[in-house]
């Protein structure tokens, strides 16, 4: 039988032959620390590792996206009670928003409602706490703002840090210290706060910071940009701090935050995951150059000691602060000058930890308010005033 050379040689084809054999090449027998020198590593964004596992999703960022819309909320109901509308008689700023308009300057130099309506929604005073033994205002206290642009400031700081923090720790981990260190930084605020009511949203803020500098301090090597990371802790942390200068910010909560922050983060956020590194390049595997890096990373960010000594001092912490304040004891008797860190006194405005009185008199449908302190007074074209919005204007006018 004759046999077609065309039909030879298309079925031994050097060509086909070698598509159809898969030629692997010899894993590495080992991985050596200056291979790992060799791979190009990528420079990514602020508070992100180089090791890093893949980018949450957007949606992950569920929990500082609620902490935000709940203060929105708590604000909008703020401001409702406020009615500066009504209760002040049109006296307002940004007269359009109607029931939402905010006091005048010289009240809330923070675009927000009166220390009355603080006081109804929360806010802390020492006499709340040692003659009406209302501890639930612990609670309320973190969740309300002075004003508008204490606000604005406050929530964009808190979605720059938080959203970085729960993309690279998850929500759990970032909850705890929100919720732990507002509750601390209230504690402290509680030891200082004066006569004057005072509202400490920051002290969560002040929590994320101190958390964001344990994360950068303890796995410096792993992250780029270290010094700009860095650098915008301290700028945050200043520009909120001056913030707390001004009337009904509390600075103590901030500080108490802080400091609770960067002790629960040297125990929760030791080290994030190591997931995947980088692509197989030249015939380097995957699996023992994942378990080289989880292996020197370990060494570097297992310390139990440390770890073991940050939630002792936070738990002496928070233990020592709660005794304190349930036994109602007064920080400012022992440090005379420490008010000066919530406050710079103004002319708008006093620090002095004293209530005010004025006197008041009736005629013509005009009701004058003087101050007993100074001899200030004011003439207001109305008489029908609550003794709540009485006590306000006493304030400014004493002030």
């Amino acid at each position: 039988m004759a046999v077609d050379p065309s039909k030879l040689s298309m079925a031994f084809d050097p060509s086909k032959l070698q598509t159809q054999i898969d030629i692997k090449p010899p894993p590495p027998p080992f991985f050596t620390e200056s291979a790992a020198e060799t791979l190009q590593e990528p420079k990514l964004s602020f508070f992100a590792s180089r090791y890093r596992r893949p980018r949450r999703r957007r949606a992950d960022t569920w929990l500082i996206s609620l902490f935000v819309i709940l203060h929105i909320v708590a604000f909008m109901a703020t401001m409702v009670v406020n009615d500066c509308w009504s209760k002040s008689h049109g006296d307002c700023v940004l007269k359009a928003f109607g029931r939402l308009s905010f006091q005048p300057l010289p009240e809330n130099p923070l675009l927000g409602p009166s220390a009355s309506t603080l006081d109804e929604m929360g806010a802390l005073r020492r006499t709340f706490l040692t003659e009406n033994h209302q501890t639930w205002r612990l609670f309320t206290f973190p969740c309300l703002h002075a004003g508008a642009i204490h606000l604005v400031i406050n929530l964009s700081c808190v979605i720059f840090v938080g959203i970085h923090l729960e993309q690279e720790f998850g929500p759990i981990m970032v909850g705890l210290i929100y919720i732990l260190s507002a509750f601390v930084g209230t504690l402290v605020a509680a030891l200082f706060v004066e006569k004057r009511p005072s509202v400490g949203s920051s002290g969560a803020l002040f929590g994320l910071l101190g958390a964001t500098l344990s994360a950068l301090t303890q796995n410096w090597e792993m992250y780029t940009n270290k010094f700009t990371a860095l650098a915008s802790v301290i700028f945050v942390s200043i520009g909120n701090f001056l913030l707390g200068l001004l009337p009904y910010v509390d600075n103590f909560s901030s500080i108490g935050g802080f400091i609770s922050g960067f002790l629960l983060g040297s125990v929760l956020l030791s080290g994030p995951k190591v997931k995947e590194v980088a692509q197989d390049k030249g015939g380097l595997m995957d699996y023992d150059l994942k378990s080289y890096i989880k292996s020197r990373l370990r060494q570097k960010l297992d310390r139990p000691v440390y770890r073991s000594v940050s939630i002792l001092l936070f738990g002496l912490m928070l233990a020592g602060c709660l005794v304190a304040v349930l036994q109602g004891i007064n920080m400012n008797q022992y440090c005379g000058w420490c008010r000066y860190a919530d406050c710079v006194p103004s002319k708008s405005w006093s620090c002095r930890d004293m209530e005010n009185s004025c006197e008041t008199m009736a005629s013509n449908e005009q009701l004058t308010l003087t101050c007993m302190d100074n001899g200030n007074f004011r003439v207001l074209p109305f008489t029908n005033i609550s003794q709540a919005r009485t006590n306000d204007l006493c304030s400014v006018i004493c002030s």
